[in-house]
């Protein structure tokens, strides 16, 4: 069995007597796209400060690429891009003059700059002073900049906050074309739809504890219930929506006694969302 990028093993972290991340084990493969899901306090954030050596566990570990976290941590670091939702950039030099400075702090040679920021539509842009920038077009050099050393992982936190669609769009390509060549991308965001288009398999954590880890498809399953949503006419001329559970044994009579009474207008099936699920584990909303 192929090596994991990242396995962690009983991974903790204690704040005085706040236990921010609670023996936590998993595994992500090379090339997978792993979107790490739970609200604010949930320890997300401390976890990837601990795969990322910015933190040492209290209890536990984790290895990357191989190597271990605490005793290896500035091999790793050479070989994993970081990007995080608020921005440190240095702002008073221009998006080519932030990249260059971190290519020759990795000892990337014949790096060009101008290549990789017109992937993450800032061309014409690049001569520019960061401090002149969006908060989305900040958002995207970042990425850039964590693309930089060609990382074998890559940790995104939430890499698409404050985009426009074509932006967000044009990211998402960027994070799969990156886990087509065999980068790991270990994911945090709040946007529900954003980790379940992206992402191989999906984790929950609340409380420090990782609840649930498995593809968003099985998760629906697993948890999700599917329902028929009928869009009726009323006889006074109003719309309303009826709801028939389906997987039931009633579902067929309840779907043939629905299409016999009313008018029909639309009909659509509908899954539980990935936050649906999520409250249902754990009684808390993802935001907040």
């Amino acid at each position: 069995m192929a090596q994991p990028a990242i396995s962690a093993r009983d991974l903790t972290f204690n704040y005085g007597d706040l236990t921010a991340v609670d023996h936590i084990s998993f595994d992500v493969a090379a090339g997978e796209i792993l979107g790490f899901l739970g609200p604010n306090g949930a320890g997300k954030s401390t976890a990837v400060k601990l795969l990322t050596g910015q933190l040492r566990p209290s209890h536990g570990g984790a290895t990357l690429l191989g190597m271990d976290i605490v005793k290896q941590t500035k091999q790793i670091q050479a070989q994993i891009g970081v990007s995080f939702e608020t921005a440190n950039l240095y702002e008073q030099m221009s998006a080519v003059e932030n990249l260059v400075l971190f290519a020759r702090l990795f000892g990337v040679k014949g790096f060009d700059a101008l290549a990789l920021l017109g992937k993450v539509g800032l061309a014409g842009r690049e001569k520019d002073r960061v401090a002149t920038y969006s908060k989305g077009m900040k958002q995207r050099l970042m990425l850039a900049r964590a693309l930089v050393n060609t990382p074998k992982i890559l940790f995104l936190d939430e890499p698409t906050d404050g985009l426009d669609p074509v932006s967000s769009q044009t990211i998402h390509a960027i994070i799969r074309e990156a886990a087509d060549r065999g980068a790991t991308v270990f994911l945090t965001t709040h946007d529900m739809v954003e980790a379940d288009k992206l992402s191989d398999r999906v984790g929950f954590i609340n409380k420090g504890k990782i609840v649930a880890l498995d593809q968003p498809a099985r998760l629906k399953r697993q948890y999700g219930q599917r329902a028929l949503k009928v869009e009726v006419e009323t006889a006074d001329g109003a719309i309303v929506v009826r709801e028939v559970p389906l997987d039931q044994q009633q579902t067929p009579q309840s779907v043939y006694e629905l299409f016999a009474a009313e008018r029909i207008l639309t009909v659509h099936s509908e899954e539980a969302t990935l936050e649906d699920i999520f409250v249902e584990i754990t009684g808390r909303e993802l935001v907040g």
